[in-house]
């Protein structure tokens, strides 16, 4: 009987392991055929990773295929999350690699939609970080090295302002830029044309589908789809025309901090256009910056040592500061007058030294006696011009400057353009409330006062003197070209104003300006044995915070202009002493004439000699 119920038991136990094998053969088959392929596909994702290939920005080429920014291979840094989130003690070991804070870290990886997704951290390391990664791979599971397309300008701190550069993405610009394909840890153009053109310059990312180690180190590639090369940019600017510039007003700073003690004759600008197009040959903007520190991020020493002079070489000066015009404005008065019939070109008025109406005289108190219009455009005489003024009044002196383009964009192709401003009775009684002065008419008629203008609006103002009156929208870009160099877009010279001018007029205006740069006229001595005939005009503005700005401006050759040039320099005195010997060294680069020497070279030469330099 005992054995009986002995049995039964056996017999039970037996069929209960029996199901239970056959639930888990079914389970089992169950698994691998109906579940089979998600699992395959979940183990991929864990060791599969899709890695973005960043596409590298088009190139710029100067006006003669000069290649002046373009792109070299570097290393950044990344994490590939295998499994899950980058432990933290992973990333306190790294950003202590980086010298990065790990709550800047922690931000970028919280940006990143897909948690399983590579995360740039940082572009452009060095080879010292790169062999601290490779040394520690194993403290740091996640932690990639990719190679990358990193910006290259060749001549570092050439042409920074036209160029600009890049970086990562911000915030805030990816906010607004989200809906146009930008992602986190995308590189932009920040300022200048890399900002300006930034969607040509882009390019199309590629990706590489890697399989990955434990570690998140790629051991495998799976597939690959290969990035595409932005656009370039084929400049107006002259790559000889634009090192020229630099030179020269490198030179004549330092000359003016050192010899001529002006300590703070630190902010200058030059503008050189071909007044016939438009077209932008050089400019320049002092003091500058090296655009390829910021390359995977500016360091704080770097960041710090721009941002703390107080001199901000962060501003293009050449478009976004503007100045009293001083004596450069007369041009403006002089062809208003002319075009009006407030003066005759013969006609001689009395200069005492001081005008009758408004206790205002000329610098130094000289008195010319009875002078002609073209006497007193070659000798800059304050009171032959503030009696036009008086001649004409504010509101015709506002209109001319305005048919000049003065008080507007010109509408380059650079963000950041201040439009200067125009002296006229509204702006005066919309800021301060009060009525217009006879006095402020004069000051006005020589530049100063309420007129504000950029150096490239001077240089338009020359340029329009040059041509016969017609003003073109000045531009930096003549063509977009695709990676094989095939044309996408042309750009033209676009007439966006024209000056209504005689020839007899406009003939006396260019002969005044003529004779000011030939002996007896205020730049005479500058352009002492220069071997082309030009026309300028100097000029000295007032500051209120400083030292006097000095102006040149100038076109050239006179018969048949190629270039205008504006010049400025911030607390450098006289125009002629500060920025007209910078305008003669760039039409000596422009016309292919020897090399002048002055002072300021002499003092280059000395202090390269002192570095064991030949040459700059």
């Amino acid at each position: 009987m005992v054995g009986k119920h002995r049995n039964r038991r056996l017999d039970i136990l037996g069929y209960i392991v029996m199901l239970v094998i056959a639930a888990l053969v079914i389970r089992m088959g169950y698994l691998q055929i109906a579940k089979g392929a998600e699992y395959h596909q979940q183990a991929d994702s864990n060791r599969i990773r899709l890695m973005p290939v960043m596409a590298p920005r088009g190139s710029f080429f100067d006006r003669n295929g000069v290649l002046l920014v373009s792109n070299r291979p570097g290393f950044s840094v990344s994490l590939v999350p295998i499994s899950g989130p980058i432990p933290d003690d992973v990333l306190e070991r790294l950003s202590v690699i980086l010298d990065m804070k790990l709550v800047d870290i922690k931000a970028k990886i919280k940006q990143q939609d897909n948690p399983l997704s590579p995360i740039r951290i940082k572009s452009d390391v060095g080879q010292d970080i790169v062999t601290k990664i490779e040394e520690r791979r194993y403290e740091l599971p996640g932690v990639v090295i990719e190679i990358e397309s990193v910006r290259n300008y060749i001549n570092n701190e050439l042409g920074a302002h036209i160029f600009g550069y890049v970086s990562e993405i911000s915030d805030a610009e990816l906010e607004k830029k989200k809906s146009e394909g930008y992602k986190t840890g995308d590189i932009i153009g920040k300022f200048g044309l890399e900002k300006y053109y930034d969607k040509e310059l882009r390019g199309v990312n590629g990706g590489a589908q890697v399989e990955v180690d434990v570690t998140g180190r790629p051991v495998r590639m799976l597939g690959k789809k290969e990035p595409t090369l932005g656009n370039g940019l084929i400049l107006t600017i002259d790559e000889k025309i634009q090192k020229a510039a630099e030179k020269a007003l490198d030179d004549r700073l330092n000359y003016l901090q050192k010899r001529l003690g002006n300590p703070n004759a630190k902010g200058a600008a030059v503008v050189v256009m071909n007044p016939k197009t438009g077209e932008i040959l050089a400019m320049v903007s002092r003091p500058g910056f090296n655009p390829n520190l910021f390359n995977g991020g500016i360091s704080v020493k770097d960041w710090k040592a721009i941002n703390d002079n107080p001199f901000n070489p962060m501003q293009n000066r050449a478009i976004g500061a503007a100045y009293p015009p001083g004596s450069a404005f007369k041009i403006v008065t002089g062809t208003a007058a002319l075009e009006m019939g407030k003066v005759g070109i013969e006609e001689k008025i009395l200069d005492t030294g001081r005008h009758w109406l408004v206790p205002k005289g000329n610098a130094h108190g000289a008195a010319l006696g009875y002078i002609s219009f073209n006497e007193a455009m070659v000798k800059s005489n304050n009171v032959y011009f503030y009696e036009l003024g008086n001649r004409l009044g504010i509101d015709n002196l506002e209109q001319w400057a305005r048919k000049f383009g003065l008080g507007a964009t010109t509408g380059i192709d650079l963000n950041g353009e201040d439009d200067g401003l125009v002296a006229n009775r509204k702006y005066k009684e919309k800021v301060y409330g009060e009525d217009w002065y006879l006095s402020e008419t004069f000051d006005a008629a020589i530049g100063q006062g309420f007129h504000l203008a950029t150096p490239l609006q001077m240089a338009s103002v020359i340029s329009q003197i040059a041509n016969g009156g017609h003003r073109y929208r000045p531009y930096l870009v003549r063509q977009i070209v695709s990676p094989n160099g095939e044309t996408i877009k042309n750009f033209a010279p676009e007439e966006i104003g024209t000056i209504p001018m005689t020839e007899k007029n406009i003939n006396a205006i260019r002969n005044g300006l003529r004779e000011v740069v030939m002996p007896g006229g205020t730049a005479g001595y500058i352009f002492e044995g220069f071997n082309a005939q030009i026309a300028g005009k100097t000029s000295t503005a007032e500051n209120p915070h400083g030292d006097d700005h000095g102006w040149f401006v100038a076109y050239g050759p006179y018969d048949n202009p190629t270039i205008a040039i504006a010049a400025i320099v911030e607390q450098g005195g006289y125009g002629s002493d500060s920025a007209a010997p910078v305008a003669r060294k760039i039409m000596e680069a422009a016309f292919g004439l020897p090399p002048s020497k002055d002072a300021a070279d002499a003092l280059a030469e000395e202090e390269n000699r002192a570095k064991g330099l030949t040459t700059r």
